[in-house]
């Protein structure tokens, strides 16, 4: 072989050493084993497609921790207006007994009309400046109306909201306070403020057929609620369900481009290795080889 070619092949061996060098302590410090498409067109076309599915689990997961905590708090609003209803039938049976006391009467009354104003705080409560009940609304669902025969009316919208929590999937995390607190046949307001007339009367037979009502409102309110139930239940099974997405693309994508640390150390001491062996001979060589280069032809 001729001087030329030994320099050649000793310099290409020393280039090949140093990229290996490089790759693997490139590896070891960036825990991946492709850094670059043209290293593994295939690891990094699927990493892509990981990548972008990451970013969707990601937004999904935000998504679920946005609402979730409202559903629960709107769940947790009517089931605290569940009791206070409870409370209103028991009040209203009192009062249906044959109370003598005018006075006692108007007291029950008064309870009563405590609660409605209590039930009415409830419908508007808000969560971080957002209204529960308003639908899709800015401002306080309902507003006292002496033209209304509840005395409030509902100055929210119809609207409902829906929120993405994964592909193809959606959850409706809201209804609007028409629906739960003053629907028609189903008015939750307008049968407490009955109830409070029929107790300033004194008339029994009013006071039952009021009560009768609160008691269907308490049933009806418990529906409504269900609503939320079912959402919060969606919510929490598929933030589980992300949780466990988020874990095995973290898996696939190390198993795409990752590298074993461990590994990756005893490819770099061999890829040191290796080098200091071509530097080694090119060291010994190549000074020969030069030598020759510049000794005159005998």
């Amino acid at each position: 072989m001729g001087v030329a070619n030994i320099s050649a092949n000793l310099i290409a061996d020393m280039n090949q050493s140093q990229t290996a060098l490089n790759t693997a302590v490139e590896q070891l410090a960036t825990g991946q084993s492709v850094s670059e498409p043209s290293q593994g067109p295939t690891a990094s076309a699927e990493m892509v497609e990981n990548t972008l599915e990451t970013g969707n689990v990601d937004q999904y997961t935000q998504n679920v921790s946005a609402v979730l905590s409202t559903v629960e708090t709107a769940s947790s609003v009517l089931s605290n207006v569940v009791t206070q209803l409870t409370q209103a039938v028991s009040l209203g049976t009192e009062g249906a007994g044959g109370i003598e006391s005018t006075s006692q009467m108007q007291e029950i009354a008064s309870q009563v009309q405590g609660i409605l104003t209590t039930v009415v705080s409830s419908a508007n409560t808000s969560v971080s400046g957002s209204y529960l009940f308003s639908g899709t609304g800015t401002t306080a669902p309902y507003t006292a109306d002496a033209s209304s025969a509840s005395g409030y009316s509902y100055t929210g919208n119809e609207d409902s909201v829906s929120v993405a929590v994964g592909d193809n999937l959606n959850v409706q995390v809201n209804l609007p306070g028409s629906q739960i607190f003053s629907a028609s046949g189903n008015d939750v307001l307008g049968s407490l403020s009955s109830l409070v007339t029929a107790l300033q009367s004194g008339s029994t037979s009013q006071i039952e057929t009021a009560v009768n009502s609160v008691d269907s409102a308490i049933s009806y309110v418990g529906q409504q609620q269900a609503f939320y139930s079912n959402a919060e239940d969606q919510l929490n099974a598929q933030d589980d369900f992300l949780k466990q997405e988020t874990v095995t693309l973290s898996t696939q994508a190390t198993d795409l481009v990752g590298v074993n640390e461990s590994t990756a150390a005893v490819n770099l001491q061999q890829a040191e290795t290796e080098n200091d062996s071509a530097e080694a001979a090119a060291a010994k060589v190549l000074p020969n080889t030069l030598l020759n280069y510049l000794e005159p032809p005998t």
